[in-house]
C-alpha cells in the first residue's frame, strides 16, 4: 500500500467520497483552462483508481445503509448530460475499469441547450471585441480575449442564474441575439447517447427536466421537474431510475429543507448535493455530499482530496 493508500485507508473508514464532474473537453479550452480535458481526465482517473475503491453510486448507497462500506470507498458522478460525457468521459472510465453515475437535465436531450451555454457560446464566439447589453440593463462588456471573455460569462451568469426558467430562458436568447452569434445545438447528449452510456454498465440519475433552482419554485412545481424527469428516463430506460441530483446543489439556497423529503416521496432512494465534505453512515442519504478536485499535480490533488475528509457544509 502506498502512503497515499494508506492516508485514505485511515481517512475513509466508513465514508464515502463521491466526486462530481459535468464536461470533460475534448481538448483544453482557453477560456475555461480548469475545465478537464481528456488527457487531464485520464490523469485524474489515473490517480482516483490507484487510491479508492471505485464503487457504482446505488452499491455505495446500500452499503452505507448496512455499515458494510468498503475501504477507500469513492464514487463518479456527472451532472446535466453534456454530450462529451458519452463521447469524451466514457471511453476514458472504461479505459480504467470504473463505474460512474451520469444525472440527466432531460429537458436538453436531442438538441436542447443550457441557458448558461447559451451565454458561454455567445460570447466565445462573439464577433465584436465589446458587448453593449445596455438595453437589457447587464452593462457593456469588452470580450476582446480568452480572460475578458471568461470574466464577463461569470458575471452574465451570476446576474441570471436565480431567475426563473422563463426569464433565464428569455435573457440568455436576448444576450445571443445582442452577439449575433447562434448558439450551437449539440452540446448534449441524445437519447440514444443516454442508452449507450447505461448499456456500457454506467448508471442513469435523474436531475430534473429543466434544471430550475428548486428553492425558487412552488413545491408543485419543483415535484413536477423531479417525477417528470425520472418518468421520462425510465421511459427511455426501461428501467427504474432510483437516484437523483438537485439542480445547483446548494443545501439552503439551491433546495430547501422540504426537498430532501419530496424526493424520497417520488421514489428514489437518495439524492446528491453540491455540499463539500464526505457522506457517512450518520448522513442524510437525500442529501449526499460530493467534491470536485482541480488541482493539476498529484500530490496536490491527492492533498484536496484528503483535506475534503475533513470539510464540513463547505459549498462549491
Amino acid at each position: 500500500m502506498t502512503p497515499i493508500q494508506a492516508a485514505f485507508h485511515l481517512l475513509s473508514s466508513n465514508r464515502l467520497t463521491i466526486l462530481i464532474f459535468h464536461r470533460v473537453l475534448a481538448s483544453p479550452d482557453p477560456i475555461f483552462p480548469d475545465e478537464p480535458d481528456a488527457a487531464r481526465f485520464d490523469e485524474m482517473m489515473g490517480w482516483i483508481k490507484s487510491w479508492f475503491n471505485v464503487i457504482p453510486l446505488d452499491v455505495a448507497v446500500d452499503a452505507l445503509k448496512t455499515g458494510k462500506l468498503p475501504a477507500r470507498a469513492a464514487a463518479i458522478t456527472f451532472d446535466d448530460g453534456y454530450a462529451d460525457n458519452h463521447d469524451v468521459a466514457l471511453p476514458i472510465l472504461q479505459k480504467h475499469g470504473l463505474p460512474a453515475t451520469f444525472f440527466i437535465a432531460t429537458g436538453f436531450l436531442d438538441g436542447g441547450r443550457m441557458w448558461n451555454d447559451t451565454i458561454i457560446e455567445s460570447i466565445r464566439k462573439c464577433p465584436m471585441p465589446v458587448l453593449d447589453l445596455e438595453k437589457l440593463k447587464m452593462g457593456c462588456h469588452e470580450v476582446a480575449n480568452p480572460e475578458r471573455k471568461r470574466s464577463v460569462i461569470e458575471n452574465l451568469i451570476s446576474q441570471i442564474k436565480y431567475l426563473s426558467v422563463a426569464e433565464r430562458l428569455d435573457r440568455t436568447e436576448k444576450i445571443a441575439e445582442a452577439t449575433q452569434i447562434k448558439p450551437p445545438n449539440d452540446l448534449m447528449m441524445s437519447s440514444a447517447q443516454v442508452r449507450k452510456l447505461r448499456n456500457a454498465g454506467m448508471q442513469i440519475g435523474a436531475h430534473t427536466v429543466s434544471h430550475p433552482i428548486l428553492a425558487r419554485t412552488d413545491i408543485k412545481t419543483a415535484q413536477n421537474e423531479i417525477i417528470s424527469s425520472k418518468n421520462m428516463l425510465e421511459a427511455l430506460l426501461g428501467e427504474n431510475v432510483n437516484l437523483f441530483a438537485y439542480p445547483n446543489g446548494k443545501p439552503g439556497i439551491d433546495y430547501s429543507i422540504e426537498h430532501p423529503a419530496l424526493v424520497r416521496e417520488l421514489g428514489f432512494s437518495a439524492a446528491a448535493s453540491t455540499a463539500w465534505g464526505v457522506t457517512d453512515t450518520k448522513s442524510d442519504l437525500f442529501q449526499l455530499r460530493r467534491f470536485t478536485p482541480w488541482s493539476k499535480t498529484r500530490i496536490r490533488f491527492a492533498m484536496q482530496m484528503t483535506r475534503n475528509f475533513i470539510r464540513i457544509g463547505a459549498e462549491v
